[in-house]
C-alpha cells in the first residue's frame, strides 16, 4: 500500500451532496478528499428539477447563473403537460416560465415566492459537472473518481480510510478528522455503521410504485412528430403505458421513465424493448436512439434511523431515499451538505466544540422525514389515479373522460410543481443551536409559504433594489442584520464576534424592512437560517447568544 493522503474531511460519494459539501468546505479553507466509484459525474440525466432553495444556495456560492444557463435553452418553456400519448390528446398543461423569464419574474414576486431565485429545470448531469468544476478550483479539494473506499477505522482522533483505484488496483490510506458518506442508497458507509432505513417502501401504485424503466434517449424528430407546444415535463396517461419524460437539452435528448406492467421481465429488456416503450408512449413510431437504459424502484419514502455516529456522517440518498415526485431528493441532499459544511468547518477551525456536530442529525433528519412524506403524498395523488377505459376513444364519452382527467391532472400539477412551502418552509425548531424567542412559526403547507423570522427558519427575503437581493448583502459566514441605525456603534458586537473567532458581517438595512423580521436585529447563520433575533435592549447580551449558536458551553 502506498503512502497516504491527509485531509480534514474524507467524502465518499461524488453526486450532488458530496460535490456540494466539497464546495462548502473548500470555500472555507477546509481540505477534503472526495472518492467515488463512478468514472466521473453523471452520464444519465437523473434528477431534473432544481428547487428555488437550492438555486439560492448556488447564488450564495456565486454560480447560480451558470446553473440557470445549463440544460434547456434560455427561452425553452418549462411547462408540465399531460397527454393520453405524446402525439395523442393533450389533457392538461401547467405553464411555467423559461429560464430567462424566471430571472426577471422573480424580482416582482412577493408572498410565497419572495425569493432570490425561482426553480430551474435542469438535469442533474449538468449540475454535477458545474459543482465538480467549481470544487476542483478550490485549494485543498482533491476529487478522485474511479476510486472506492475499501474500509476505514475510527478512533477519538479521526478516521483512516483505505481507498482503491478501480483503474489500476493501487491502494492508499486517507487520514482525516471526519468521514461523510454521501454514497447513495446502497451506501457502504451507512452499512458499516449498521444504520437501517425506516419508513415506507414496496408501495404498489398504478404509477410511481414498483419497478420502473428509465431510458436516456435521443430523438431529433420528437418535436416535429408531436402536434403540441413544447414542454419540459411530458406525462403519458392511459391504461396501457404510463410514463413521464423530461426534456434534457431542449433539442433532441430526453429522460423517459415508464412503469413496468405485470408480466414484463426486466431482465430481458433490451434496447429494442426500451425503444418500443418510448414509441408506445408517443402513440406513433417516432425514431429514437437509446443512449442507456436501466430499471429502478419507485415507492420509497425512507429515512435512515440516524444520520451521524461519532466522526461519521450520512447525507443525500445514503440518509434518505425518495420517490421522485416533487423533485425533492436531490434538493434535500443539497441542504444536507450546506448544513453540515459550515458546522464541520467551525469545529475543524476550533471555533466550536465537536458537540456542535450533534445538531446535524437533530436539524436535518426531521426535514428528511417531512420531505419524504410530501413526496409520498404526491406519488399517491398521481399514482392512485387511474385512467378510465374510454380515455383515448374519439367519442363523446371519451371527450368527457378527457375533460374529467384533465381537471384532476391540472389540480395535481399545481399541487406538485408549485411548492414554495416545501422549498422554503423547512425548519430547525428545537435545535440546541437556535435561540427560540417564544413565537410560533406559520403552519407548514406544501403550496404556501409565509415568510417568518421566527428563529429556526429561512431568513425572510426582500429585494433591496431591482438587481440586489437581501441575500446578496449577507456575509458568506455569519451576518447580523440591523434595521436602521439601531446602534450608533457596532464595535462592541464586532469585538464579541472576534473574541469567539467568527467572521461576522454587520449589515444595516432600511428601517422599512423591520416589519419583515419583527425585530431590531437578526442573526443569520451561514446557511441563511435565522439563529436569533432581538431588540436594541438585548444587543449587549450578544456574547451568550454567540456561544449558544456556535454550540459552545454557556458561561456562568
Amino acid at each position: 500500500m502506498e503512502n497516504g493522503l491527509t485531509a480534514s474531511v474524507l467524502i465518499v460519494g461524488g453526486g450532488p451532496c458530496g460535490l456540494m459539501l466539497a464546495n462548502e468546505l473548500g470555500r472555507r479553507g477546509i481540505s477534503a478528499i472526495l472518492v467515488d466509484v463512478k468514472p466521473g459525474t453523471a452520464f444519465n440525466p437523473q434528477a431534473n428539477a432544481t428547487q428555488a432553495r437550492s438555486m439560492e444556495h448556488y447564488r450564495r456560492l456565486g454560480f447560480a447563473h451558470e446553473i440557470r444557463q445549463a440544460g434547456l435553452p434560455l427561452d425553452y418553456p418549462t411547462d408540465v403537460a399531460y397527454f393520453t400519448r405524446y402525439a395523442g390528446y393533450e389533457l392538461a398543461r401547467f405553464q411555467l416560465p423559461s429560464s430567462s423569464r424566471a430571472t426577471e419574474l422573480i424580482k416582482g414576486l412577493s408572498g410565497s415566492w419572495s425569493a432570490a431565485e425561482l426553480p430551474h429545470r435542469v438535469s442533474q448531469k449538468y449540475v454535477e459537472a458545474i459543482l465538480r468544476r467549481h470544487a476542483e478550483r478550490l485549494p485543498g479539494i482533491r476529487i478522485h473518481y474511479s476510486h472506492r473506499l475499501v474500509q476505514y477505522t475510527e478512533d477519538s482522533h479521526g478516521v483512516v480510510g483505505e481507498v482503491e483505484s478501480l483503474e489500476d488496483g493501487r491502494r492508499f490510506r486517507v487520514t482525516a478528522e471526519f468521514l461523510v458518506g454521501a454514497d447513495g442508497p446502497r451506501s457502504t458507509v451507512r452499512q458499516s455503521l449498521g444504520i437501517q432505513y425506516g419508513g415506507e417502501t414496496g408501495t404498489r401504485r398504478d404509477f410511481m410504485g414498483g419497478r420502473m424503466l428509465a431510458v436516456y434517449l435521443k430523438s431529433p424528430e420528437f418535436y416535429s412528430g408531436v402536434p403540441h407546444p413544447k414542454a419540459w415535463m411530458y406525462n403519458c396517461f392511459n391504461r396501457n403505458r404510463r410514463a413521464f419524460m423530461a426534456s434534457v437539452n431542449g433539442q433532441d435528448e430526453f429522460a423517459f421513465h415508464t412503469q413496468l406492467r405485470p408480466g414484463e421481465d426486466e431482465s430481458a429488456i433490451g434496447v429494442a424493448d426500451a425503444k418500443a416503450a418510448f414509441q408506445r408512449a408517443c402513440g406513433m413510431p417516432i425514431p429514437c436512439e437509446v443512449l442507456s437504459h436501466l430499471t429502478w424502484t419507485a415507492g420509497h419514502a425512507l429515512v435512515a434511523d440516524h444520520m451521524q455516529r461519532g466522526r461519521v456522517f450520512l447525507g443525500g440518498d445514503a440518509a434518505h431515499l425518495f420517490t421522485p415526485t416533487g423533485g425533492l431528493g436531490y434538493n434535500t441532499a443539497i441542504e444536507d451538505a450546506v448544513n453540515l459544511g459550515w458546522k464541520l468547518a467551525s469545529v475543524i477551525k476550533g471555533i466550536s466544540p465537536k458537540s456542535l456536530l450533534d445538531s446535524y442529525e437533530i436539524e436535518r433528519r426531521p426535514v428528511a422525514v417531512r420531505n419524504t412524506s410530501f413526496a409520498r403524498h404526491f406519488a399517491n395523488s398521481l399514482g392512485h389515479y387511474e385512467a378510465p377505459p374510454d380515455l383515448e376513444d374519439a367519442t363523446k364519452a371519451g371527450e368527457a373522460a378527457r375533460r374529467q382527467a384533465g381537471a384532476y391532472l391540472d389540480r395535481h400539477a399545481r399541487a406538485e410543481f408549485s411548492i414554495p412551502g416545501i422549498t422554503f418552509g423547512g425548519r430547525y425548531d428545537g435545535s440546541p443551536i437556535v435561540v427560540a424567542d417564544g413565537t410560533s412559526p406559520p403552519p407548514d403547507s406544501a403550496n404556501e409559504y409565509v415568510p417568518s423570522a421566527c428563529p429556526g427558519g429561512r431568513a425572510p427575503h426582500a429585494w433591496i433594489d431591482d438587481n440586489v437581493s437581501l441575500y446578496d448583502r449577507l456575509g458568506f459566514e455569519w451576518t447580523l442584520l440591523q434595521f436602521g441605525e439601531v446602534l450608533s456603534s457596532t464595535e462592541t458586537i464586532g469585538e464579541m464576534a472576534r473574541a469567539v473567532g467568527i467572521d461576522l458581517k454587520i449589515v444595516t438595512l432600511p428601517r422599512a424592512l423591520r416589519d419583515l423580521y419583527e425585530a431590531d436585529f437578526a442573526l443569520i447563520r451561514p446557511d441563511q437560517i435565522v439563529a436569533w433575533r432581538g431588540s436594541a435592549s438585548t444587543a449587549l447580551s450578544f456574547g451568550p447568544v454567540l456561544d449558544r449558536v456556535l454550540g459552545r458551553p454557556l458561561k456562568n
